[in-house]
């Protein structure tokens, strides 16, 4: 027998091994259909035309800078061919969100962050898009319009919205990822990130975004979507061998990390009998506590995966006194929740932002959860939480006696009778109902039974019909109040202003922005500088009877004044706003677009003699 035998041997062995390796990645993808396909390393892909689309309809988003009854900066933009593009510049006819920069965060009515939140999770706002035929995606072109780079993440649904069937299982891909950035240019541009292949059709996408690094509103024209009807096929390259694929343990029985595999990262039944600890067992139970509370909660599920003593510790109970299940609201379900419940007896803040749509979460489900961590429950945010309902609200007040911040925001499909259960939270001290359905007599009841209010927010809440009685009531009832946001409510007057300002002497904040009824003629915001002295921010957005008096009256009495935005004013002048920043020594942004007296040349003067303000200009081309 030739002595090349058994060197032939091996390699025979290490050629069959590499092509069952790839024949397995293959199959993943389903992918290998011929052995044609191998033997002549070719990509087999369907011959088929690509097609574009624009979206057909918004279906959801958690925020945007325009008003729920017109088209000006709201999400709806984002449907059909670009408006705008390839213009730059700040226009109403494209879609913005509620929110950049570093500095809305530094503002007193916004809670702190959860500890434990995952690094990867960059998202602050998102948008669903659903697009007319279902398509393998093959690019994605978002037109971005005015300071581009807000984009953080693609994603793809399994589900058609437009299909007459209920789906059994809806999937969510993410088929790009990124880190907030920040473009030197507020110029127009088209993003197209590589994208990722995915193995279902679709015709719905979520764009989530992060403005954090921008210097202002971005604003998004358009979204084109490119696809092809028949699945593609991945190459199969048997020419170039990794090493690595020869290591098999890596695909087979391989758990996944994300928050929807809890019940078999978290099952006791999976460990090991580990008969030593190492130095884990010399260490007291309070420092690997310590160690393990800065880990992201899969990470916390792979390590209670090693061994008892750490299975113990990443069960604590003590480790979740904080829980964000925001960032894994793609896959978080009733499942996932039941296998939190022994872990959640000493919540205090619970994240459930955008978790539970599209049948993800249950009523049950959510009660289940609330009845084993709501007495100890002091915070509660549920922003875009559409599977609630009024049991859920329900549960909410009768579980959770002790919560002090809830956080409604977006929940758009709550029915106006849902919101009556709060007033039995005396105890709340901030509560978020920016876009909801919520109506005044309700309203003013939980006004009347929940006097310790310090934070309100009640933007484009569009079923108030009296805002005057609100203030009235918010000035008689809610002393404490340090922040209030009347965005775009349409129809406050000097008088309600003027017993709001009386009653409560304690604001700090307060978003008069796009409140179309209030007139400087009237004295209001005279009176509002003089009586609410501690001031510090103050959005008197597009209102264009602010003057100079008034700007004056801020100068002299509201010196810790940090943020202002007065955009769209005609009747303030360079020497107001000198006078301004000359007095107001901590002011860090003030906001004079569409100020037709304040000119390029002014805000370069101003940026350049006060270099910690931020004075923001926006301009069309």
């Amino acid at each position: 027998m030739s002595s090349w035998f058994p060197m032939l041997t091996v390699l025979s062995m290490f050629y069959y091994i590499c092509l069952r390796r790839r024949a397995r990645l293959a199959s993943r993808g389903d992918m290998i259909n011929s052995r044609r396909a191998i033997e002549t390393n070719s990509r087999a892909m369907p011959m088929c035309v690509e097609a574009v689309q624009y979206a057909k309809e918004i279906l959801d988003f958690s925020s945007h800078y325009g008003s729920e009854n017109s088209m000006s900066y709201t999400m709806w933009n984002l449907a059909g061919a670009p408006n705008v593009y390839p213009s730059s510049g700040d226009f109403t006819q494209t879609a913005v969100f509620r929110m950049y920069g570093k500095w809305w965060d530094q503002c007193a009515s916004s809670p702190p962050p959860f500890n434990r939140t995952s690094p990867s999770f960059f998202s602050q706002d998102y948008v669903e898009l659903a697009f007319e035929e279902p398509v393998y995606p093959t690019a994605v072109h978002i037109l971005e319009t005015y300071h581009p780079g807000s984009v953080v993440k693609i994603l793809a649904c399994s589900a058609n919205p437009y299909s007459q069937t209920t789906p059994t299982e809806v999937r969510w891909e993410t088929i790009w990822s990124g880190e907030p950035t920040c473009v030197n240019s507020p110029q127009a541009r088209q993003f197209t990130p590589c994208i990722k292949e995915i193995d279902f059709p679709t015709n719905l996408l979520r764009l989530e975004t992060n403005g954090t690094l921008l210097d202002y509103y971005t604003e998004l024209d358009a979204v084109e979507l490119h696809g092809v009807k028949e699945k593609p096929m991945l190459s199969l390259k048997t020419g170039k061998i990794d090493m690595n694929d020869l290591d098999d343990d890596e695909y087979e029985g391989k758990d996944g990390c994300g928050i929807d595999c809890l019940s078999n990262q978290f099952s006791s039944s999976s460990l090991r009998e580990w008969t030593n600890n190492g130095y884990f067992d010399k260490l007291p139970y309070e420092l690997i506590q310590l160690i393990i509370s800065h880990l992201a909660l899969p990470d916390l599920c792979r390590l209670a995966q090693t061994c008892k003593l750490l299975y113990q510790h990443c069960c604590d109970p003590l480790q979740y006194t904080q829980l964000s299940l925001q960032p894994y609201w793609a896959t978080l379900n009733d499942a996932s929740l039941e296998y939190l419940l022994p872990r959640c007896t000493l919540v205090q803040w619970l994240n459930l932002s955008w978790t539970g749509n599209r049948g993800f979460i249950s009523t049950s489900g959510f009660s289940r959860l609330l009845k084993v961590c709501g007495s100890e429950l002091v915070r509660l945010e549920l922003a875009c939480g559409h599977f609630l309902n009024e049991a859920c609200l329900e549960v909410i007040a009768e579980m959770c006696p002790n919560l002090q911040e809830l956080n409604l925001s977006s929940c758009d499909k709550l029915p106006p009778q849902a919101f009556s259960h709060i007033s039995k939270l005396c105890g709340l001290k901030r509560l978020v109902l920016y876009r909801t359905k919520i109506e005044q007599t309700t309203l003013l009841s939980i006004l009347n039974f929940c006097p310790e209010i310090q934070h309100l927010n009640l933007g484009s809440c569009v079923l108030i019909e009296d805002y005057d009685l609100i203030a009235s009531v918010i000035g008689a009832k809610c002393k404490k109040l340090r922040s209030l946001d009347l965005w775009r409510c349409k129809n406050i007057t000097e008088k309600g202003l003027r017993e709001l300002a009386a009653g409560c002497p304690l604001l700090e904040e307060l978003d008069l922005g796009w409140c179309p009824t209030l007139h400087s003629g009237t004295g209001c915001f005279t009176n509002l500088a003089r009586k609410l002295t501690g001031l510090r921010k103050l959005f008197l957005t597009a209102n264009r009877s602010v003057c100079d008096s008034d700007i004056e009256e801020l100068a002299a009495n509201c010196q810790n004044l940090q943020y202002l935005d007065i955009l769209g004013t005609r009747m303030v002048s360079a020497a107001a706003l000198r006078k301004l920043l000359e007095c107001c020594k901590e002011l860090k942004l003030l906001d004079v677009s569409f100020c037709s007296q304040i000119d390029s040349r002014v805000v370069q003067e101003f940026t350049s003699r006060y270099p910690n303000v931020s004075i923001k200009k926006s301009f069309t081309q």
